[in-house]
């Protein structure tokens, strides 16, 4: 095992730690943005560092078919063809493959499908998997594991579970053990309890750098989600890395680390920043509202990003309005530095034994609402 974590403190379930990879250290709580093609979207790597984040995702489905991951090992790896040089995490690309419905066949082997770029045939199984992600020479490399769509019938989330577990062992056997990288087992079983411990036992048997929690974030609704991770995180290894999977909103991440969660990734900050929505202390806002024509205020007083700093609602109303870029730029930016900024204090409140305060004024003002007058 070549990646090593450190709990250094604990409040509750909740728990502040440093991941050392590589390419870097990692401060957990941490929230991932995501670049599923090599690229944070309407970001330069410059500039998503500058936000505090200290890992990237990336997408090896995405990667595999464009632009194909000899072409990346051949220019350096995904560190350098990105310039991105801090840690990398790098999902299996089984998410994207099984929510190819119609397009993919799925057996013991692996999962056979056609790109939805051109129609080519792939095929991928763990030790491909495996394979592709030494190529990106990501830091953190996901098993392949098949993830079901919630609610689904026990007997079905037990079958899935259960393939998960053999691809688990066959991609921790395929993986290439070396210095600063490593290796996630993904846990899954639904929502049903038995399974999720079945997973966590087989999984811990096998023996990982560090667990994901899987299978979340899929249709069941946060009260749902909730209930699964008041026992999934428990059941994972104590001095290991624990990773939520797809979530999510800045409500989830909250409840999550509660909950003992300590690494989250999302495209909604990014996906947010395209759309017009903006993540603030007193929620979402949707900055193409006529209310935001002619307020010269900042769009969150507290926050440092470039968006607060220099330019008012007034004026991104106005660039949203024209289908300017750059409202993209700076609204993708603002999102990810909130995400950025609420993992900071969730880490400075776990460090000073302040969470269950800090959560508790970070859902009062959150239910308060984007309400003030001008």
């Amino acid at each position: 095992m070549a990646l090593k974590f450190e709990v250094l403190k604990k409040q509750g379930k909740s728990r502040l730690g440093k991941l050392h990879t590589k390419h870097g250290t990692i401060d957990t709580p941490a929230f991932m943005p995501v670049g599923t093609c090599g690229t944070v979207k309407a970001m330069m790597p410059e500039s998503v560092a500058a936000t505090g984040a200290q890992i990237l995702l990336g997408n090896t489905y995405h990667l595999m078919l464009r632009p194909g991951a000899d072409l990346v090992e051949k220019m350096g790896g995904l560190h350098k063809f990105m310039n991105w040089d801090k840690p990398i995490l790098t999902d299996s690309g089984g998410f994207q493959v099984m929510s190819l419905t119609g397009l993919r066949k799925l057996t013991e082997e692996g999962v056979t499908f056609s790109s939805h770029v051109d129609g080519k045939k792939f095929f991928l199984s763990p030790e491909e998997s495996m394979k592709i992600q030494h190529k990106l020479d990501s830091n953190i490399t996901m098993c392949l594991d098949e993830c079901v769509k919630l609610p689904a019938p026990y007997e079905t989330v037990k079958k899935s579970m259960e393939m998960s577990m053999r691809w688990a062992k066959r991609s921790k056997e395929a993986f290439v053990d070396r210095e600063g990288y490593g290796i996630f087992g993904i846990q899954q079983g639904g929502d049903y309890q038995d399974l999720r411990q079945i997973s966590a036992d087989k999984l811990k048997e096998i023996g990982f750098d560090g667990y994901a929690i899987g299978g979340l974030a899929v249709g069941e609704g946060q009260e749902v989600m909730f209930k699964v991770l008041d026992y999934a995180p428990g059941m994972l290894p104590e001095d290991k890395p624990r990773y939520l999977m797809g979530v999510g909103r800045p409500d989830d991440i909250v409840g999550a680390v509660l909950r003992g969660v300590d690494m989250f990734d999302c495209v909604m900050p990014t996906r947010s920043g395209r759309t017009a929505q903006a993540f603030t202390k007193y929620g979402p806002v949707n900055i193409r509202n006529a209310r935001h024509r002619e307020d010269n205020r900042p769009l969150e007083a507290e926050c440092d990003c470039p968006l607060c700093r220099n330019y008012t609602r007034a004026y991104i109303h106005h660039l949203q309005k024209c289908n300017e870029v750059l409202a993209i730029m700076l609204l993708t930016w603002h999102n990810i530095r909130y995400y950025q900024r609420l993992m900071q204090g969730l880490r400075k409140a776990i460090a000073e034994e302040k969470l269950e305060e800090f959560a508790a004024r970070f859902y009062e003002n959150q239910a308060k609402g984007d309400i003030e007058p001008l």
